[in-house]
């Protein structure tokens, strides 16, 4: 059987959800600031790994606790980002306050494969999920 590759695999998003980018990641990275939350600490980390996969850098600023966030971001446009699995959440869910999602990011950088695993902390502010920290990176 010869895999199917569609416009609609092309448009898969990078978080590894399965879902087309315009259902998943898409609705909250292009939507205008202040609309469009994630509704889960998992959920913004999904949109964020897509912010780092598609080079936007705004968006990572915009969801970025203001207590730890950096003045400015550049991302490296070698690094490709290809890959992202969840390993755990705890809290983080609609009604909670916090969370913390544990994943590994696959990437490739000159020639190399990679993979970075972290525990991130996020803090919910009103309706928005916001990444605070990084517990552990390996």
């Amino acid at each position: 059987m010869v895999p199917r590759t569609d416009a609609a695999d092309a448009m898969r998003c990078p978080c590894n959800s399965g879902d087309t980018y315009e259902a998943c990641c898409g609705r909250f990275i292009d939507a205008p600031e202040g609309a469009g939350y994630p509704p889960t600490a998992e959920a913004l980390m999904r949109s964020r790994y897509t912010a780092f996969a598609t080079g936007n850098a705004a968006y990572l600023l915009r969801t970025w606790h203001p207590d730890t966030r950096p003045a400015s971001l550049e991302l490296d446009p070698e690094q490709q980002w290809y890959r992202l699995d969840i390993l755990e959440t705890s809290a983080g869910g609609p009604w909670d306050t916090d969370g913390v999602v544990r994943f590994t990011a696959r990437y490739r950088y000159d020639g190399e494969r990679g993979a970075l695993t972290e525990t991130s902390r996020f803090l919910r502010l009103g309706r928005q999920w916001l990444y605070l920290d990084a517990l552990d990176i390996s």
